[in-house]
């Protein structure tokens, strides 16, 4: 497990053992990642399927009580994984962390609260497997733009396919100081 340059926010490597019948690897373990679960259960797991090259899908987050840490792994082809840090009083707020996520490398990022996820399909037909500590709530749903201004994010190709919901989240006000969690 490798921390990353955001507090909270973790790269881990899994192991693939292959054989002449394929491979085999384990997608999550309790015990393994007990120590940034810190007692935290699994209670949702969602999967994307994304066809074009260059579609971009979030950022989205929740708030409390709903704030949710969520794994994320690829499954087929390739993305550009963002996390954004939205939490208030974060040495890190509101700075972004990039990672290559490729199904064939077999990583997959741990993400906590009060971060913002998205990213951007590098390979067509990708497919993302989700798991989330927290319900989902369309209460506290909420999303920061792709091309928020005040977080310069370079996306690695044009974007396209983005949904509405997407295109029509609000710029961050100068007020907002964070999501306190």
């Amino acid at each position: 497990m490798n921390q990353t340059s955001i507090s909270g926010l973790f790269l881990v490597d899994t192991d693939k053992f292959k054989d002449h019948r394929g491979s085999f690897s384990r997608f999550f373990c309790k015990q393994e990642l007990s120590e940034v679960l810190e007692g935290r259960d699994i209670v949702q797991i969602n999967h994307s399927y994304t066809k074009a090259v260059g579609a971009i899908r979030g950022l989205h987050y929740q708030l409390p009580p709903y704030a949710e840490m969520k794994i994320v792994r690829c499954l087929k082809g390739k993305v550009w994984d963002v996390v954004v840090d939205l939490r208030a009083e974060s040495p890190t707020f509101l700075k972004y962390h990039f990672e290559e996520l490729d199904a064939s490398e077999n990583k997959m990022l741990v993400i906590p609260e009060g971060c913002a996820h998205g990213y951007q399909v590098l390979q067509g037909d990708s497919e993302l497997l989700y798991l989330h500590t927290e319900y989902y709530s369309l209460e506290y749903e909420r999303g920061v733009r792709y091309n928020e201004p005040l977080l310069h994010i370079l996306w690695p190709l044009p974007p396209i396919d983005i949904s509405e919901r997407d295109l029509n989240h609000t710029l961050i006000e100068p007020e907002f100081f964070g999501i306190k969690i």
